[in-house]
């Protein structure tokens, strides 16, 4: 998908990061999405090797050199979150990031940006969405629930640094043969507010 500026409505809409600047500022919010959130779930030095290991301006521009596309989520204009993917040989599409900055939750924001991950599996042809998600991460282990995912299974990967990432791996099927609430040129259909959005 080549769309710089992707509408979903007349406030949330989602923007491909591809420009240097863009990816810049994703980075940017991730330090602070990851030192707010993951702090007290992980504790400070594992968030800080991790910033700078996968969501660093470099970490980003590596990934996006090796097929990973990230976009930008705005509401009303505002940046208020990003979220990455990457299609997988297996035909499903690996959800890798979806974070929603603290004075922006509550807005139903990742619920949209849900509704354009499925309209996107389902113009591309992708059997299910799959992520990984920490055992620990309650908050946003419920959301996923909510939103329809399943936990299949559960991993531990050495990361270096002598840290461990302990999660539980999700996955979304997509069923082919039901288009979803909102194509990638039609607002997204509301469901309940979300309290909290962070994965």
């Amino acid at each position: 998908m080549t769309d710089t500026n992707i509408k979903h409505g007349t406030e949330f809409h989602v923007k491909r990061a591809l420009l240097d600047g863009q990816i810049r500022q994703v980075a940017e919010l991730a330090e602070i999405i990851w030192n707010e959130h993951f702090t007290p779930i992980i504790g400070k030095k594992q968030v800080d090797y991790m910033v700078e290991k996968f969501q660093s301006y470099p970490a980003l521009k590596e990934q996006t050199a090796g097929g990973y596309e990230y976009y930008q989520l705005f509401d009303k204009d505002m940046f208020c979150g990003y979220t990455g993917i990457h299609p997988e040989e297996d035909g499903r599409l690996f959800l890798s990031k979806l974070y929603i900055k603290k004075e922006c939750r509550g807005r139903h924001l990742a619920t949209q940006t849900f509704d354009f991950l499925r309209s996107l599996c389902w113009e591309r042809g992708y059997s299910a969405i799959w992520l990984t998600c920490n055992k620990h991460n309650d908050n946003s282990l419920g959301v996923y629930r909510h939103l329809g995912f399943e936990t299949v299974g559960a991993q531990e990967a050495d990361i270096g640094g002598g840290f461990i990432m302990d999660d539980y791996i999700m996955e979304y099927v997509i069923r082919q043969y039901l288009r979803p609430a909102c194509s990638l040129t039609q607002p997204p259909a509301r469901r309940n507010p979300l309290r909290r959005v962070l994965p």
